[in-house]
């Protein structure tokens, strides 16, 4: 077995494919991803003073304000749901789980305006199904927070639910048994036992929800209005900013999202243990 391996590594034509293959894969994230990014990172700085004005404009202030309270939100939101059906699929079964699992995927499939519209369909003033009775009551959703968490918390929902179910399944059921077996409850078998093992991925999983949210645009823009200093996020003042040819402003708002989002994957990423990135 080893000296097959080693014929194997010494082998011109599979050291010449596996470094063509490496290079392949450098080159798309390198067109893809690093250099658009990096563009953005340099035409943010070719002047700094408009990074720096972005807080002195109450109305953008108010827009990076409102995203992080929206994201925030979407994130508890699916934390808390996420956990829940990540249980539900993994330990216990029940009619209806084979339609429940693809439906979590949805929101990867659905485009976020389509998304956005089916809210306003469901919630609108007018024509939505239960907007003229919500707007009776003296509540309102669309083009206004309440549709704006619901809209980011939609799009967001899958990235919990997919860290978890995997390592709930690598992890299996023997030590909750265990703990069920010597007089724990549920609360405190989850506490004790089920948290410990899904802390890591239930962290990545909040960290992907909170970069996804932070940068969700499509189902904001139709459920929101784009109400200066109201309803308006940060994503949305950087397309107003673009299209009004403040393109400096654009990139300082678009540096911030992406600086924030990468920031916190890059952390988790060096903090979580090597066996936990292994996995």
């Amino acid at each position: 077995m080893g000296s097959g391996a080693g014929r194997a590594e010494r082998n011109p034509r599979a050291t010449a494919f596996r470094w063509t293959l490496r290079l392949v894969v450098v080159v798309y994230l390198v067109l893809l991803v690093a250099w658009p990014v990096s563009l953005v990172v340099t035409k943010t700085f070719e002047d700094f003073s408009t990074f720096t004005d972005l807080f002195s404009d109450p109305d953008t202030v108010h827009a990076l304000k409102l995203t992080v309270i929206v994201a925030a939100a979407s994130v508890v939101i699916n934390t808390v749901f996420g956990v829940v059906i990540s249980l539900l699929l993994v330990r216990y079964e029940f009619r209806g789980k084979r339609i429940l699992s693809p439906l979590i995927d949805l929101p990867m499939a659905v485009s976020p305006i389509v998304v956005g519209l089916s809210l306003v369909l469901v919630y609108g003033g007018r024509d939505g199904w239960f907007g003229p009775w919500l707007e009776a009551n003296g509540l309102q959703v669309i083009f206004a927070v309440p549709g704006m968490i619901m809209a980011t918390t939609f799009v967001a929902l899958p990235l919990v639910v997919r860290e978890l179910v995997p390592v709930l399944e690598e992890v299996g059921v023997e030590q909750e048994q265990a703990a069920a077996s010597l007089g724990a409850g549920p609360f405190q078998t989850f506490r004790r036992i089920t948290l410990p093992a899904i802390k890591w991925a239930l962290i990545y999983g909040v960290v992907l929800s909170l970069a996804r949210s932070l940068g969700e645009f499509g189902a904001l823009k139709v459920v929101s209005g784009n109400i200066l200093g109201e309803t308006r996020t940060a994503t949305l003042v950087v397309e107003e900013q673009y299209l009004n040819f403040n393109q400096a402003g654009a990139y300082a708002t678009a540096f911030l999202l992406t600086i924030v989002s990468v920031a916190c994957i890059v952390v988790v990423t060096i903090i979580r243990p090597k066996e936990d990135r292994e996995r």
